[in-house]
């Protein structure tokens, strides 16, 4: 994967005002000490930087031959004047600047990176004034050097690349692997490269999907929150909570820390296949780790053993090696879950509080809790399926089923934007232009069952992402998706190759929650 980050380059006009520009003017009034402090800096930069500016002139002017291109401006008050025209060499100073690098011609400065344990020495021979250009560690270095080399200190990871972080500087291009992004990325933060940090932090969010030998997602999320990156760390943790089953499943999961393990296990939008394959993977967890008690402890209870079938929690109780050490920690929470199996939610409002976590479902992918629904062609036309869910997770319920009717329409327009027709017997359009996707999903018939409890509805929006079919986004509601307002906004469903389409279908899975905080607690 290449990543193209645009560096725009002054020019060799831009090169040699570059010295005279980077120390700041001292008014008069400032008196003799201020002048001579700014005049042994900008000696201090001419004499480290004065030779290199020499040498890269040169080097460009040698390459000013080379063909370029010319583009006519148009006049810029629309008028019938002239535009200005415009010969650009731009690309021949990028690969003249790229071969100063490779063959090291005119280098005043020699870059030594060495690891901590001093087992791999790199050494690179640049020039100070591109460095000085495109970072002001940089420069606040070079000035106050004592040779010609610089000893620079890095992790194994970024001594790895820190050629590739060099050539960037160069010539504003960088080609690297999803292992080496983490590594740049600190690279750039470090010697504050604005464009290239923010080019990898974009990267990084676009290539969560992509496949790594043992997992990457995790560790990303770790460092963004340690670099303070919200951007990233919030992408990853949405990525990890929307394909959690990938996760669990992946050779990251045993090492994540306690705190992302506490941060996905509170969240209610995880979308995994059931809540037993999160106990699985956590007991895995726990295994692996040895973590201190409270932590074990803190992580049981996160569990919501409610979502769980009685016939599994028996087999927990009786198989789990985890849970045998730590069921005294989790005793209330399996009480409360046996009694919400044995009697109505409504029954059991009227004594416990039903509004915990602990009776709230994820997004599970288990058919009990909703179904599949591939729309082809979905630009063409209205469709409509039909599928079951149980009434609710409580075994009380287990018997009874729920039949649940599904409309898609690609182009649906509220009341207040269609158009009125007012002449008597006109006929109305059978397909409106414009409008935007919607999804409607009501019961097929009433129940008296359903009395005191909410059915939330949630559409996972699956895309294409690096030849991975991943959740893209979750919408909440109750009967349509009108109510979050944005659902499928950015999907472009009439271009085949849009990411929201896979094959030229739209890819999405329905799960029905059913919601008790609606039921009246009356406690004893």
């Amino acid at each position: 994967m290449r990543l193209w980050v645009c560096v725009r380059w002054a020019g060799c006009g831009g090169l040699l005002s570059h010295i005279q520009t980077q120390s700041p003017l001292v008014p008069p009034d400032r008196g003799q000490k201020s002048r001579r402090t700014a005049e042994r800096r900008m000696e201090k930069q001419v004499a480290a930087l004065g030779l290199g500016v020499l040498v890269l002139v040169l080097a460009l002017l040698r390459g000013s031959d080379a063909a370029g291109s010319l583009k006519v401006d148009p006049p810029q008050d629309g008028g019938g004047g002239r535009g200005s025209d415009t010969i650009s060499h731009s690309l021949s100073v990028v690969q003249r600047l790229e071969a100063l690098l490779l063959q090291g011609n005119g280098s005043d400065v020699a870059l030594r990176v060495e690891t901590p344990s001093a087992d791999e020495v790199k050494v690179i021979a640049a020039h100070a004034l591109v460095l000085s250009l495109q970072s002001a560690v940089f420069e606040e270095i070079l000035l106050n050097r004592n040779g010609s080399t610089l000893v620079l200190k890095e992790s194994s990871d970024c001594a790895a690349v820190f050629d590739k972080f060099i050539r960037y500087l160069y010539c504003g291009e960088i080609s690297l692997h999803v292992d080496q992004a983490m590594a740049l990325h600190k690279l750039a933060a470090k010697y504050q490269v604005l464009g290239l940090q923010q080019g990898i932090t974009q990267y990084m969010t676009q290539n969560l999907a992509r496949e790594s030998s043992s997992g990457h997602v995790a560790g990303w999320y770790e460092y963004a929150q340690q670099a303070g990156d919200g951007a990233l760390r919030d992408s990853c943790l949405q990525y990890m909570a929307w394909n959690l089953s990938s996760l669990l499943q992946g050779g990251e999961w045993a090492a994540i820390s306690s705190q992302l393990l506490m941060t996905l296990l509170q969240r209610s939008d995880l979308v995994l296949q059931s809540e037993m394959e999160l106990f699985a993977a956590l007991e895995a967890w726990i295994i692996h780790n040895e973590p201190d008690g409270l932590t074990a402890e803190n992580a049981l209870r996160a569990v919501r053993y409610a979502m769980m079938p009685p016939r599994e929690l028996f087999r927990l109780q009786t198989h789990s090696p985890v849970l045998a050490r730590y069921q005294e920690s989790v005793r209330d929470l399996l009480y409360l879950s046996y009694q919400f199996h044995s009697a109505s939610p409504m029954h059991m409002a009227k004594f416990f509080d039903v509004n915990c976590s602990l009776f709230m479902p994820r997004n599970y992918l288990s058919p009990l809790w909703g179904s599949p629904w591939i729309i082809s062609n979905p630009s063409r036309d209205d469709r409509s399926t039909s599928f079951q869910t149980q009434l609710g997770p409580s075994g009380h319920d287990s018997s009874k089923r729920v039949t649940w009717n599904a409309m898609f329409s690609p182009r649906w327009l509220p009341v207040g934007m269609r158009p009125m027709y007012t002449e008597a017997g006109a006929m109305q359009p059978t397909r409106v232009e414009g409008g935007r996707p919607r999804i409607i999903i009501t019961p097929a018939t009433s129940s008296a069952d359903f009395a005191g409890v909410s059915f939330q509805k949630t559409v996972l929006v699956m895309a294409q992402q690096q030849g991975k079919v991943v959740v893209k986004h979750v919408y909440n509601f109750h009967q349509s998706t009108e109510e979050s307002g944005d659902f499928l906004a950015e999907a472009d469903l009439h271009r085949r190759t849009s990411e929201y389409l896979v094959d030229g279908s739209l890819f999405l899975h329905i799960v029905v929650k059913p919601l008790y905080q609606t039921l009246i607690t009356i406690k004893n």
